[in-house]
């Protein structure tokens, strides 16, 4: 499985590719929809996978979905996103034609955020919730500093060899942030 990231918009926010073969997904295109296709190129992109609602990584999404006309996965328990192609998600396993992945619900930065993990490769797209020696805001609309304390504790159960790619800066390891970010170190 290949990953590619495009940091996009004003708020550097990484939209990536999944790439097994001519096959992908989209996870998060925030911004720079000329960007996003140039990025997709000649990829037969197969969804687009929606950590949470806020602007900076939905941007291009509009756009991207009329364009590609493909299932949007999105838990949308606001009733923010209203697509023909929106698949609202619950806490499972998923499959599209080349890819598996498993919904882990990580409510905290917002009520609506999941992680995206990739269980055959130990892969996880964490949005906002987790990132490089840091954690997403809960001071915001929708976020919740007590809902944050239970998905970082379910976060913490996940193997350490997992690899993790944030919303926003560099990827990093489960194991890494289990020993070096303070916020992981909550009970």
């Amino acid at each position: 499985m290949e990953i590619e990231k495009r940091v996009v918009g004003v708020y550097q926010e990484n939209c990536y590719l999944i790439k097994k073969g001519n096959n992908g997904l989209i996870i998060d295109p925030g911004d720079d929809i000329d960007s996003i296709l140039e990025m997709i190129g000649d990829t037969k992109i197969e969804a687009i996978l929606i950590t949470h609602a806020h602007f900076d990584h939905i941007g291009a999404l509009e756009e991207l979905e009329s364009k590609l006309h493909v299932p949007i996965y999105y838990h949308n328990i606001n009733g923010e996103l209203n697509y023909k192609e929106l698949v609202d998600i619950k806490e499972d396993i998923y499959k599209t034609n080349s890819f598996t992945f498993k919904v882990i619900y990580t409510p905290g930065h917002r009520n609506d955020s999941v992680c995206f993990y990739f269980y055959e490769y130990d892969i996880m797209f964490t949005g906002d919730f987790l990132f490089y020696l840091s954690i997403g805001r809960t001071d915001m609309e929708y976020a919740d500093k007590y809902e944050m304390i239970k998905s970082i504790n379910l976060i913490k159960t996940y193997p350490d060899k997992t690899m993790i790619y944030p919303g926003h800066g560099t990827d990093t390891t489960l194991e890494f942030e289990k020993k070096y970010n303070n916020y992981l170190k909550i009970r």
